[in-house]
């Protein structure tokens, strides 16, 4: 995580205490001629949008008091979507017993993907029941894992 995620990081946390939503993800980053400062954020039923609202009014405050970054860039606060990876240790224990996709960064017998009911996380590893069969992965060697979304 950059220095300028960090002090978001840091910024942002009070407002989402108080208000019981989580941070599940900050990003700066340059895209084109712009950059981008993303704070994605979740709760339990799901984000709207006067709570982003909320979170965004307070940061930019938050930031124009600290003024850690030297150059324009774009506050954006949004909900990570439902496909969102999974990232945190509460994201792996909320979607145990669903489906979810791993993606690899060294393939297994030529694949890179593998899809299944996650059955277990611990931190270093994950478990699903794939194919009919349990498969182990361990986390330095995963890439990303994301729900499997089913309309």
């Amino acid at each position: 995580m950059s220095r300028i995620e960090e002090i978001t990081k840091e910024l942002v946390m009070p407002i989402l205490e108080e208000n019981n939503f989580e941070l599940v993800d900050v990003e700066y980053k340059k895209e084109g001629k712009h950059w981008y400062l993303r704070v994605y954020i979740d709760k339990e039923g799901g984000i709207t949008l006067d709570d982003c609202q909320l979170v965004s009014e307070y940061l930019s405050d938050r930031l124009d008091e600290v003024d850690p970054i030297d150059h324009s860039y774009i506050l954006e606060v949004s909900s990570p979507g439902l496909d969102r990876p999974l990232k945190t240790p509460r994201d792996f224990k909320r979607n145990l017993g669903k489906e979810v996709e791993v993606s690899l960064y060294q393939p297994i017998g030529k694949r890179k993907k593998f899809a299944g009911e996650l059955l277990e996380f611990t931190g270093d590893k994950i478990i699903l029941l794939c194919d009919g069969e349990k498969r182990e992965f361990e986390m330095k060697n995963v890439r990303l894992v994301k729900p499997v979304i089913k309309f």
